[in-house]
């Protein structure tokens, strides 16, 4: 079988299937058929003993009426007549000795006693005769009544045996159905399954569990491609990070050099500085401290990028998430007299908590460093039957709306920035937005006569 295709083991299977379920069929079409047979044959043999019967009994009072007009008036054409009605009662009952073989002999016994009485001058022995002849079809016909009533029962206890046999036959052939519908339902779903695994290993960069697929040649060979696929990112994912280890060492090493340098000429130690110069100094210190930023940046969103498809999810209160993030980062509120609002109803989502602790500090940081001093920061819960969302709204000067469509991307930073702060990094919602779309979710900005209004949207069962 290692060598069978999924398909082909799909087919085999509804073969099998039809197969049992057409036998079964074919099994009670056969059944019917005998049964049909019987039941033709029974009703051909209860019409031929009815009729076989009834012409006896006619036989037998033409028997009885020319034999008591010849007792009266000697006429051998009586004879005749009765004799001949004797034989033709006769043929009538040799198909039915098999079944009445008592009966006719005693029939045919009555009759020869009467035939014998025919000469006998006395009246009283042919009158008995005659009513014992009379008494025994009597009984022929009440005993050719019984056959028919017998089979007929019969064929009745033959349909309740064909129906009972037919019940059990269909039952085993859907019980025989199922198993083999689950037997090679278990069989091509767990490959499925297994490859289903690996590739979520592979969105997770679990990259260390090689792909082994058994089960049918063609999810084998896909088997193969997928582990030849996570052997390949793996070593892509090495070579980022060999990548990115170099460039913070190569960048890190004479920027170090330019810093020790700039200082140096900071603190006079070649000697004093012109005007002009000292103003040098100064450019480069501030270009090498922001070098420095932008290269920390970058290292610190790729490792949050990676770090976003890693989570640990279970059941939490977004709302203890929120008030968590609120007791962190109570003391810049303070300093800027900020007031942080939290409202709606509490919803439970299935997520990873630290994930979300940083989705909601980093809107949080942001609301706070545009909010004026004495502004208010509200976030809102909601949920509906699919989702749950929170609303990060504050009072600042808001999104231009020529940043809208950026706002997102790493490193871009708006054009409406806090008067006298230092510029950030622009990593924080890329940052944000990486996390919750691991968690099956999205983020966007919506309009807003006011500050900036964020809306972070999870299903469910994140």
């Amino acid at each position: 079988m290692s060598r069978v295709s999924f398909r082909q083991l799909l087919l085999v299977a509804f073969l099998l299937i039809a197969l049992l379920l057409g036998s079964t069929a074919w099994r009670g079409v056969r059944m019917l058929e005998a049964f049909a047979a019987e039941s033709r044959a029974a009703a051909a043999h209860a019409v031929e003993v009815t009729a076989a019967t009834q012409l006896v009994g006619e036989r037998t009072v033409d028997m009885a009426r020319s034999a008591r007009q010849f007792r009266v008036l000697r006429d051998e054409a009586l004879r005749g007549r009765f004799m001949q009605a004797r034989d033709e009662a006769l043929a009538s009952l040799q198909p039915l000795r098999p079944a009445l073989g008592g009966h006719v002999a005693d029939w045919e016994s009555a009759a020869s006693a009467v035939a014998g009485l025919l000469d006998d001058t006395a009246a009283h022995p042919l009158q008995e005769g005659l009513q014992r002849l009379g008494d025994v079809n009597e009984q022929l016909a009440t005993a050719a009544q019984q056959v028919v009533e017998h089979q007929n029962r019969e064929l009745l206890d033959t349909l309740d045996g064909n129906r009972a046999r037919l019940g059990l036959q269909v039952f085993a052939a859907l019980a025989g159905s199922v198993v083999l519908a689950l037997v090679f339902g278990l069989w091509l779903v767990r490959p499925l399954g297994r490859l289903e695994r690996s590739i979520d290993d592979l969105g997770a960069n679990r990259f260390d569990t090689p792909v082994d697929i058994r089960g049918p040649a063609d999810l084998r060979r896909v088997g193969r491609r997928l582990d030849w696929l996570r052997s390949r990112l793996a070593e892509l994912e090495a070579d980022r990070q060999r990548v990115l280890r170099h460039v913070s060492h190569e960048l890190k090493t004479p920027l170090a050099s330019l810093h020790e340098g700039i200082a140096l000429l900071e603190d006079r130690v070649l000697g004093p500085l012109q005007d002009g110069q000292a103003e040098v100094v100064k450019i480069l210190t501030e270009n090498s401290v922001l070098l420095q930023t932008r290269i920390e940046a970058l290292l610190g969103y790729n490792a949050a990028a990676f770090d976003a498809r890693r989570l640990d999810c279970k059941k939490l209160s977004l709302r203890e998430v929120i008030e968590a993030v609120m007791r962190e980062q109570a003391l810049p509120c303070q300093s800027r007299r900020i007031e942080v609002q939290l409202s709606g109803p509490d919803t439970f989502v299935v997520a990873d908590a630290g994930k979300l602790a940083i989705v909601f500090g980093n809107l949080l940081s942001n609301a706070i460093r545009f909010s004026p001093n004495g502004g208010l920061v509200r976030f809102v819960l909601g949920r509906n039957e699919r989702n749950v969302w929170v609303d990060c709204i504050d009072q600042g000067p808001g999104v231009a709306r020529q940043d809208r469509g950026r706002i997102f991307d790493p490193f871009y930073q708006g054009s409406r920035q806090p008067e006298g702060a230092r510029g950030g990094s622009g990593i924080g919602l890329s940052i944000v937005r990486e996390m919750v779309q691991a968690h099956g979710g999205s983020i966007a900005l919506l309009p807003d006569d006011g500050g900036a209004h964020f809306r972070v949207e999870l299903p469910h069962e994140a």
